[in-house]
């Protein structure tokens, strides 16, 4: 049966130990998982001889994947074998080597795959079809964000911080918790308070920072009911948590509050930034429930914590959130905009906002409010249609402002064809740095289809 090879070399702007030290901590592999490829880590027990990673993955049916680790050697190699999976066979080496260019100061990742397809020809048509493309673009991922992470955490200059997170396990938390930690910082998951819309304050006491993510799903129909939920949640959650902040001993030094970019309201073309802030529209009710859910982290402003209400866009991550509802559809040929598509979106990727909570957590500049979204919005049919020519499908069937409010009742008008075209002036200021700032490149770096491979 025929062999198979993929080598991918990076440069990468950081010491050889740094790099290794990354790969040993909890949360790489959940960092090194392309997102496009929806696998479930079962267990992981480290990088050493022996040691195990077990995962789910669908290849093309779902199955299980176990490798087992061999030939460590401290600080510059470690390799995985397949025991169970997909291929007939596969062993990657990963070797992290002192770049001569620098005179070892700096690194280069050396990756190198030797696999076997099962099923002779079918496989072997397999490969040539899809497979081999999506090791490339796996790879190629990988190493992108293996490169920009360390980038990003020698933003903290050696410091390692304890970081409390509500909501570590939605969307945006559960990718957070491995960023941090492969940067060498301590996660603190913070939960519920057995009643009401309290919190642990144990898990509080002692942190650096929090980072507060918690909610109510909005993309639900809005019976009275789900509207208290939602309002609660986050306002009298932030609130309560906020108290009980101000109540600590030892504060943490930073509290960054997720907001979300519907505090503007329906605006049109208007393009919308933090330091104008409009009075909350009166009739919006998304509006006001992130009006109040701002207002409600002033117990933390007064006890002399700097808080950061992150304005939150819309969040492009293929494992969930609207991206993962569109992208059935739109690769069913379903796709199409939503309303007239003349509405504006305010997007921005997942790193980027991993990237974004991070630097309100460093950066002592940053206070306020903060539009975390990129510098290019785009309207829904602007949207759509880059969408449906990465994916290759027609965007042609429109839906209705009816089929919306069938399925989520007054939810679907507000959610979906609400404008908001807000700039990103705060972190313009503060000189961000994107992964992504053009859609397609987000698109096609977070559903593998880059074509720069």
């Amino acid at each position: 049966m025929a062999a198979h090879t993929h080598t991918r070399k990076t440069p990468i702007a950081a010491p050889p130990s740094e790099v290794f030290a990354w790969h040993t901590r909890d949360g790489a592999l959940a960092r090194l998982s392309p997102p496009w490829e929806h696998a479930k880590i079962v267990k992981f027990e480290g990088i050493r001889n022996g040691q195990r990673a077990v995962l789910e993955v669908k290849a093309p049916f779902k199955t299980k994947w176990v490798a087992e680790h061999r030939d460590y050697i401290d600080g510059l190699q470690f390799r995985d074998v397949q025991v169970k999976g997909p291929f007939a066979s596969w062993e990657h080496t990963h070797r992290v080597e002192p770049d001569p260019a620098t005179g070892g100061r700096t690194t280069v990742m050396h990756d190198h795959v030797r696999y076997e397809m099962p099923y002779w020809l079918l496989g072997q048509a397999a490969h040539g079809w899809f497979v081999r493309d999506k090791i490339e673009q796996a790879f190629a991922y990988r190493h992108d964000l293996l490169k920009r992470d360390l980038e990003d955490h020698q933003q903290a200059a050696g410091r390692s911080l304890t970081v409390a997170i509500t909501g570590s396990t939605g969307l945006v938390g559960s990718a957070l918790s491995p960023y941090l930690t492969t940067g060498g910082h301590t996660v603190r998951p913070v939960p519920r308070a057995e009643k009401g819309v309290g919190w642990q304050a144990n898990a509080l006491s002692g942190a650096d920072a929090v980072v507060h993510l918690a909610g109510e799903p909005v993309v639900q129909k809005w019976t009275p009911k789900v509207r208290r939920r939602i309002e609660e949640s986050r306002v009298e959650g932030t609130r309560v948590l906020c108290e009980a902040l101000s109540r600590l001993q030892r504060k943490p030094a930073v509290l960054v509050s997720a907001s979300a970019v519907g505090y503007y309201g329906n605006r049109g073309d208007e393009l919308l930034a933090e330091h104008d802030d409009p009075a909350t529209p009166g009739k919006d009710f998304l509006a006001d429930v992130a009006h109040g859910w701002e207002n409600a982290t002033k117990p933390a402003v007064a006890a002399g914590i700097r808080v950061v209400n992150l304005r939150i866009g819309l969040v492009l991550d293929p494992r969930g959130g609207a991206l993962g509802q569109m992208l059935p559809l739109v690769r069913k040929g379903l796709g199409g905009k939503l309303g007239s598509g003349r509405q504006w979106m305010s997007w921005i990727g997942i790193n980027d906002l991993l990237g974004v909570i991070y630097r309100a957590i460093l950066d002592d500049q940053l206070t306020g409010p903060v539009n975390a979204v990129s510098p290019q919005p785009v309207t829904n049919a602007q949207f759509t249609k880059v969408l449906g020519r990465i994916l290759g499908r027609p965007t042609v069937m429109p839906v209705p402002k009816f089929a919306l409010k069938a399925k989520l009742g007054q939810a679907g008008p507000d959610l979906l064809l609400a404008s908001q075209r807000v700039d990103n002036a705060a972190l313009r200021r503060a000189k961000y740095t994107y992964r992504n700032d053009n859609l397609d490149a987000c698109l096609r770096s977070l559903l593998g289809c880059r074509k720069d491979v």
